[in-house]
């Protein structure tokens, strides 16, 4: 009997700590960073005021695919990608802010923008006195929550929660 030598082959994988040449580690879109490993579709979603649906609508429009990494755009594609967020193409029922109260139109706000617009919105409904507005100033819930478990926020729990007695 012959004895046969195996021979064990031991792959080496070389792990490269530096990024592909082609694919960016972040990618900067209306003052967001966003990671390059993320695919597009969710991607697009951490710029604040784009939703999922509206994410869904640029890589359709623009014919993008949503499952590419956002490392990996070119600077065209990520010229085109700001070019529509800033003047989308859109059904109506995807913007953000239909019938702005000052204008009008139909609009789509995102990033600083829409935090400002929703602090001044607050700020009209306070000055109104509208039920909203009181809500708001009392830092209750405004959408018609139950409030007798929730929005406590620190204060002597009065109707039915009892102390607990001692038992001599």
């Amino acid at each position: 009997m012959e004895k046969l030598k195996v021979e064990q082959k031991t792959e080496t994988k070389d792990f490269d700590s530096s990024p592909k040449k082609d694919e960016e580690r972040i990618v900067r879109i209306l003052s967001t960073d966003i990671e390059g490993k993320m695919k597009i579709f969710p991607g697009l979603t951490k710029i604040k005021g784009i939703s999922w649906s509206f994410s869904n609508a640029i890589c359709k429009i623009l014919k993008i695919n949503k499952n590419r990494k956002i490392g990996s755009l070119n600077s065209e594609e990520t010229k085109k990608i700001l070019e529509f967020i800033k003047n989308p193409n859109v059904p109506k029922f995807i913007l953000n802010r239909r019938i702005d109260f000052e204008t009008g139109e139909d609009k789509h706000v995102m990033g600083i923008d829409l935090e400002l617009r929703n602090e001044f919105d607050i700020k009209r409904l306070k000055k109104i006195k509208s039920y909203k507005g009181f809500r708001h100033m009392s830092k209750l819930p405004v959408r018609g929550q139950r409030t007798r478990g929730n929005f406590r926020k620190n204060r002597a729990k009065g109707v039915g929660i009892k102390k607990k007695s001692k038992k001599s």
